[in-house]
């Protein structure tokens, strides 16, 4: 476990936090529910970073949140026509994320979509390079099978949340429909030969997949 010390040190080490997106992170501290859910400065930049390494064209979100991750994404996209459909359930925070992406400079390189991931993917008709999955836990196993569908092989998916706080190495609790899905989903991961994966220990847990 990180001492609080030593992720300081780290952030210290790292790129600085884009100013639109430090202003974000307050405004997501002030304004929202649950705002532990949002990226944050070190997995923004580890996004950004992958995105500057694989290149992609298109990119699929599954959970915008506010916004945080698919800047961050944007901002390590050079491609030319390279873009981002992300996806967002809670059509009470549409307005808040457009303003961002707007300020960010994105709008044309970011489109929202709200609704459910489950019945938005079928309808988008594009192959991804990418997919950062960070949607209900709860539709992790669903939202794989409709993933890789529209992957492009040698594409990659990023699966966040999937140690979910230690509780996939502890006993199931009855009715936990979260925790069972993430083991669920992580299980599939495993057993696909398909797939090249690597867990990367990052806050909590990021799966990252390749399709062969």
């Amino acid at each position: 476990m990180h001492s609080k010390e030593l992720d300081q040190y780290i952030l210290n080490h790292i790129n600085e936090e884009e100013a639109v997106l430090k202003e974000l992170n307050r405004e997501t501290h002030i304004h929202m529910l649950q705002p532990r859910m949002l990226s944050g400065h070190l997995q923004g930049q580890v996004l950004k970073m992958l995105c500057t390494m694989i290149d992609p064209l298109n990119v699929l979100e599954i959970g915008t949140f506010t916004g945080y991750s698919a800047i961050s994404m944007a901002l390590g996209m050079h491609k030319e026509g390279s873009h981002i459909d992300t996806i967002e359930i809670n059509d009470e925070s549409e307005e808040f994320i457009q303003s961002y992406i707007d300020k960010a400079g994105f709008t044309d390189k970011i489109t929202m979509h709200i609704g459910s991931a489950i019945d938005i993917i079928p309808t988008l008709k594009k192959k991804y390079d990418l997919v950062f999955m960070d949607g209900d836990k709860r539709e992790y196993t669903k939202y794989l099978d409709l993933c890789l569908e529209i992957l492009n092989p040698g594409g990659y998916i990023l699966a966040d949340n999937i140690l979910w706080d230690g509780k996939v190495i502890e006993p199931l609790a009855p009715n936990d429909a979260y925790t069972k899905n993430i083991i669920e989903f992580n299980q599939r991961v495993k057993e696909d030969s398909s797939l090249e994966k690597v867990i990367l220990p990052l806050r909590d847990g990021l799966f990252l997949i390749r399709k062969k």
